[in-house]
């Protein structure tokens, strides 16, 4: 890049030093970061939204279901209640552990033997897979907190070595040629801490609902296999 034509572009950029101006009047590699930036801030909104109402929906569900469990309905009527539309953590859990009793229980050979094995370890797959579908994306919030601030420096960087090429080749060190290029420079780590920051927070939040979903899944599948364990006893 010719340093004369770096600081002929740049001396115009000292009349206006608006947010869209800094944009439009920065290099394209700057422009590049700043638009990869926003692009990721978008989607850590767009998966915050809906970890959001998948949270909301999933606690409202379980304690329906866990209303419906508690309420002194026979398992039979609960699970034929359910399993056509096991859509929620919890109801899933239910439904997979009942499907390996009534397997046991419906085959010409019955047989107790494991069967409480069996039970736990199906329910352990199942929370497993609810568990990894609510993490889903957790890591793409993860990678943006971590990585949108160095991105931004890295357009900072960019940006104040353009200053410094303009402020060389035009031989003018005053306030007017140096502030739009720093303007610039500033302007990419900032986009860079606007996606970072949410990113960050929502993966802690979201990373704490999940251990909270997990453990609430743990404590219903032991007190279900408590009342499983006490049936298989009497009916063997």
């Amino acid at each position: 890049m010719n340093p004369a034509d770096v600081a002929q572009s740049a001396l115009p950029l000292t009349s206006d030093l608006s947010l869209l101006s800094l944009f439009l009047q920065a290099s394209w590699i700057v422009k590049g970061v700043m638009i990869g930036l926003i692009v990721c801030s978008v989607w850590v909104w767009a998966i915050a939204i809906d970890k959001t109402l998948l949270f909301a929906r999933t606690k409202r569900a379980n304690e329906r279901f866990e209303q419906a469990f508690w309420s002194g309905q026979s398992l039979e009527e609960l699970y034929r209640g359910v399993s056509s539309k096991p859509t929620q953590a919890m109801t899933a859990l239910f439904v997979a552990a009942m499907r390996e009793w009534k397997r046991s229980f419906e085959s010409p050979n019955k047989s107790f033997a494991g069967l409480q094995m069996r039970i736990e370890k199906v329910m352990d797959v199942t929370i497993a897979r609810e568990i990894e579908r609510m993490e889903r994306r957790l890591l793409v919030l993860a990678t943006v907190g971590t990585a949108s601030p160095f991105i931004g420096l890295f357009g900072t960087v960019v940006g104040i070595m353009t200053s410094f090429v303009s402020i060389a080749a035009s031989k003018n060190t005053s306030l007017a040629v140096v502030a739009p290029g720093i303007a610039e420079a500033l302007f990419a780590t900032a986009i860079g801490l606007v996606a970072a920051i949410p990113a960050t927070i929502f993966y802690n939040k979201f990373s704490s609902d999940v251990n909270k979903q997990a453990q609430q899944l743990e404590g219903f599948a032991d007190e279900f296999s408590a009342i499983l364990s006490r049936q298989i006893d009497e009916r063997a």
